[in-house]
This record gives structure tokens, sequence and C-alpha cells, in this order.
């Protein structure tokens, strides 16, 4: 059980009821029932008394409602702390007939269960210590997963293996904290380690490298997981819509040789090499007295400013106009790309990546991507901290820990050195959840689906 939960005695958890399968019709469909009377209400409607098995059991039998039989059913039944939430866990495998679900899950809650909330049943696994908060978070990511890549990563999650990551450092951090506190508290001892500003540098400079390459590694994990959002710009006719048809191979945007024909914002998705760009195809950029056009022209320079990514298209065929000049002033400070189309077309002497996106002609673009996103073949094999919460709590360790240092630079006393070092530590803790936050924990769950 997990430290800071010492307050749930036994008897505090509810039997909780939910459909574990999506609520549509099909073969079959599991309810899960957990908590610490879930044997004794499954009992009083199953045909079989499940109330004083002590082992994991598989039994068949039906549900039975005063005499009528519901379904003929496969119950998994699971002896808490051998289950997935950690407590007394019972699973009826029925025929896939939401009414026959909800026929099941109504007598469940006439006989005591209560329907569960979103992610009840993950909360009570990570509260009852059989999951940590990175994997408690990585169990929705897996359900979620839209790439092959990025479920592999969510698995590493899941089994513990990116916790192992985090793990030395919490130790590490213990380690130097207690020897603080220990020179503190027993100065007299002299067959005790000093914990001197040389020792607290040190410490630090074995430790930050680590926090580094974490922070690094899962910026990379988050665009596997999450994609990346691409804001193609560039003045009208220049090709913008017909590299958006060719990146997602659909005929997503009207292509036309008039110039305004896209107002508005068009978006597409496209899978690339496992990395999902989140593709928004922008109206010409260019000054228009069409109040509509001017409209989309405004929303295109907004989602230069929300991109990750902005590909600048220019005409390859032509010198840079000034309104070329304009948006390339616009996107300089962002991550971006230029590509110079129509690269079946003679050019003018302009360098930069040459594409024909009317002949799909884009392998370069593809290629270019790829290197800017900074993504190679170990960056989807490798286990990694990969959403925002978990890395801005690792770059709160990292700044802490840069705070203590500079503070055994100027020799601050060794007390004042721990209160960073001890907003480092915590921060990690958040990491795992085995810092005290409920509310934080309930926030997370409460983002997972009912059954999970």
């Amino acid at each position: 059980m997990h430290p800071f939960i010492g307050c749930f005695l036994k008897g505090m958890f509810e039997t909780i009821v939910a459909l574990a399968t999506p609520p549509l019709k099909s073969a079959l469909a599991i309810i899960r029932v957990s908590g610490d009377d879930c044997f004794d209400v499954v009992s009083k409607c199953f045909s079989k008394d499940i109330r004083s098995i002590d082992k994991r059991t598989l039994l068949t039998g039906e549900i039975i409602n005063d005499n009528e039989v519901i379904d003929q059913v496969v119950v998994a039944v699971y002896k808490g702390p051998k289950s997935f939430t950690g407590e007394d866990l019972v699973e009826i495998i029925c025929h896939g007939s939401m009414l026959i679900a909800n026929q099941i899950i109504e007598m469940l809650i006439k006989h005591g269960a209560r329907y569960a909330t979103n992610g009840e049943y993950s909360s009570r696994a990570f509260l009852h210590g059989k999951i940590d908060l990175i994997q408690a978070e990585s169990i929705n990511d897996v359900i979620n997963a839209t790439t092959k890549e990025s479920k592999q990563l969510s698995m590493q999650s899941l089994k513990g293996e990116v916790s192992k990551l985090v793990t030395p450092i919490k130790t590490a951090l213990a380690d130097l904290i207690a020897l603080i506190e220990v020179n503190i508290d027993f100065p007299e001892y002299e067959d005790i380690e000093v914990a001197n500003k040389e020792k607290i540098i040190e410490s630090i400079d074995k430790i930050n490298p680590s926090i580094e390459k974490l922070i690094s590694d899962g910026h990379k994990a988050k665009i596997i997981k999450d994609g990346i959002k691409v804001s193609i710009v560039g003045k009208p006719n220049v090709g913008k819509s017909s590299l958006l048809n060719a990146l997602t191979g659909e005929d997503k945007a009207i292509v036309t040789d008039i110039a305004g024909t896209t107002r508005d914002i068009v978006e597409g998705e496209v899978n690339l090499n496992g990395v999902v760009l989140h593709l928004l195809d922008t109206a010409g950029i260019r000054d228009v007295d069409d109040k509509v056009e001017s409209i989309g022209v405004e929303r295109a320079k907004k989602s230069i400013n929300d991109a990750e990514l902005v590909i600048v298209v220019l005409d390859g065929s032509n010198k840079l106009t000034e309104e070329d000049k304009e948006i390339l002033e616009i996107t300089k400070e962002t991550n971006r790309i230029v590509v110079y189309n129509k690269s079946d077309l003679k050019l003018s002497g302009i360098n930069g990546i040459q594409i024909s996106a009317l002949n799909k002609d884009i392998k370069p673009l593809v290629d270019e991507i790829y290197r800017v996103v900074g993504l190679d073949e170990q960056s989807f094999k490798q286990p990694a901290l990969n959403n925002t919460r978990q890395l801005g709590l690792l770059a709160k360790t990292y700044n802490a820990l840069l705070k203590a240092k500079e503070d055994a630079i100027n020799d601050f006393p060794v007390d004042l050195i721990s209160i960073s070092l001890m907003e480092g530590y915590n921060a990690i803790l958040e990491i795992l959840g085995e810092a005290n936050q409920t509310d934080l924990s309930k926030e997370i769950f409460s983002r997972f689906c009912v059954g999970k």
C-alpha cells in the first residue's frame, strides 16, 4: 500500500461495478465488480456462492433475478490482493447484448454495489500500491494509442520500465538529503561522511545529467505519443493544399489555380513513420479586402504561433516576392522548414528543399521533417517519461538542483541548501505518485473512461 494512504483502513472501499468493454452489441461483454463486499454482492445473483473462494477461480453459471435466468455467464474471481485493483474483484463475462449487461449491472447495484466513476478501478490499483502513478497514466495512454509506436512506449511505462529510470534519481537525492540531515542533527559524530559544499556539488553534478537525458528523451517520446501540430503556410497559390493532399494521401483540400481558394484552415492527419502529424492547411497570407478571406488570413497567422512545426511553402519557379519575405519574417523564430514547391519547373537559383506537391514528389520534405523532429530508431524503443506533467516535474527537479548547487558555491549553510534539494525530491515523488497528492491523482483518474 502507498505510504500516504495509511488512513484507508479495511472496509473503506465500497463495492463498485461498471462495464469494462465498450457499450456496443458484441459477442461478449465484461462487467467488472470490485470492493470489500464484491463476493457477497455477486453471490446474491449468481447461481454459485463465491464468498468462500480464497484464490483465483473461473466458474460457469447463471445470473438469476427472482428465479428468472438473465444469462449464462462465466465468472472470473480474483482474491485480493492478487487482483488488478488489489482488492477482491470479480469479472462477469456475459453475452454482448446491452440489454443483458444493463440488467446485470442493475441487479448488482440493487444488491449493494454502486456505479464506478471514471478511472476508479485504476485509482484503486494505485492506492493499493499495485501500480505507481506513471503506470496508472500509461493505462490511459495504451487505450488512446493511435500508432503501434505510441502503444509500444505506453506498454513500457505500464510494465514499470519508465519508473525504473526515475527511482535511481529519487534514491540519490534521498541519500544526499539524509546525509545533510545527519550532519545537522548529529555534528558530534566523527565517523559519518561530511556533507560539505564540495560533496553537495559533486552529487548534483552526478544527478542532473541523468535528469537532462530523461527530459530530452521524454520530449521525443511525447512527440511519438501525441504527434506534432504542423502548420502549412505561404502566400496564395504556391501549392499548400496540394502539399496537404500529398502528405495525407487524400483530397482533403480543394486545389485550383485561383488565388484565395482556401479561406479557412483545413485539417488532416498522417502517420509519418510512427509519428502522427496534425496538419493544418491555412489560407494564403496576403493583404486582402475580402472580409471572409481576411478572417482566414488572420487564422493562418495564429496557427503559426500554435504550431510545433511550421512548413513555409514558396514558389520554387519564381523569385521571392514581398509576401514571401513577410511570411519568412513572421516565421523566423519558429521551428520551421522552408520548401520550394513546383520543383518540376525551372528554379531561379534558390537553395533549399525542393518538392513537387502536385506530383506527390515530397520525400525530401518527409526526410527533413523526421530530422527536425529529432527522432531516431532508438527513440521508438527506449522507455521514457512522455507527458507534460511528468516532464514539468522533471524540469522542476532539475532547476531545484541547479539552485542548490548555486547556493553551495556561494557558501550558503547546508540547512538552507537542503530546502532546494527537498523541493527537487518532492517533485520526483510527485512523478511517481508517492507524495500526498490526493487532489492531483483524482484529476488524473477523472480523465479515464468508466470501467478503467
